[in-house]
């Protein structure tokens, strides 16, 4: 593995704000404007590459309207097949988040995640399933029951934590565990409830655990829901802390960084975490 990987995260606006038109036009739109930002990624040397949560679609669960259960599909399935051709011509591992259908009316809110050969590694399901005023979420997707895998790609081996899951820092913990070099957090969030915690929850837990963290949300607001501004701001930060690529607040964006996978050795030398953890006194941490 090189010890340098270079990485990106895309942040886009829905491009159709319309609940006049069919669920799977919209779909198609968003897939149609990702494309090239993903092209342009593997144009600028991006070896791994994530998008936003449920990128192929606006963030739909301010409401409570079934006819968005439409929106999921099996993992694998069309969108992972098509990102696993992509993968493979592009050269490029993808963190592709999706609305996955498990079974008839059983579905999660999931990403999968695509190596530089167009092999399928795997996928991670949402643990933590948010239910507050436009958060709705829990009326769309079950809690995810297949712990905290990381995938070993052909460049680093990458864990994915999505949006809520940021809150709480035990799966955080758990993925470094486990062996994430790098953690990406695909996310759809507005401003007024969480920007002031977007720039501290990361960081810290790329301090706590000693990796890179690439987080991502959408920018734009979303019809009819509005329930506010997505305000962007797709960051790398590395395992100090420290945000070293970051996009705007407004515009579609692809953010590029080159992560040296060797700070990990450097900062957990320094800082031993993992050594002085103690897991025989964290008993309390598991009681319902």
């Amino acid at each position: 593995m090189s010890p340098t990987v270079r990485c990106g995260l895309v942040q886009c606006s829905n491009p159709i704000n319309d609940e006049s038109v069919p669920v799977a036009r919209i779909q198609q739109a968003m897939l149609d404007k990702h494309i090239p930002f993903i092209e342009a990624a593997a144009a600028r040397g991006v070896q791994i590459l994530c998008l936003q949560e449920i990128f192929n679609g606006p963030y739909f669960c301010p409401g409570q309207d079934r006819r968005w259960y439409a929106a999921a599909e099996t993992i694998p399935g069309p969108t992972t097949h098509l990102m696993a051709e992509l993968a493979k011509k592009l050269g490029m591992a993808i963190v592709v988040p999706l609305y996955e259908e498990h079974m008839r009316g059983v579905y999660y809110n999931t990403a999968a995640v695509i190596d530089a050969d167009g092999t399928y590694l795997g996928k991670y399901r949402k643990q933590h399933i948010p239910q507050t005023a436009g958060f709705w979420e829990k009326y769309f997707f079950r809690p995810g029951d297949g712990g905290y895998p990381v995938f070993r790609t052909q460049f680093a081996t990458i864990g994915v934590y999505i949006c809520y899951d940021r809150h709480f820092p035990e799966g955080a913990r758990a993925l470094g565990l486990n062996g994430a070099e790098i953690v990406f957090n695909p996310s759809a969030t507005v401003a007024g409830l969480s920007q002031y915690l977007w720039k501290l929850e990361q960081p810290a837990h790329a301090v706590a655990n000693g990796y890179f963290v690439g987080a991502i949300n959408r920018v734009g607001t979303e019809a009819p829901w509005n329930i506010g501004k997505f305000y962007g701001t797709s960051y790398f930060v590395n395992p100090r802390g420290q945000i070293i690529a970051e996009a705007s607040e407004d515009n579609d964006e692809l953010v590029v960084a080159d992560l040296d996978l060797g700070m990990i050795d450097e900062v957990r030398q320094t800082w031993q975490f993992y050594r002085d953890r103690r897991p025989d006194a964290y008993a309390d941490l598991v009681r319902p």
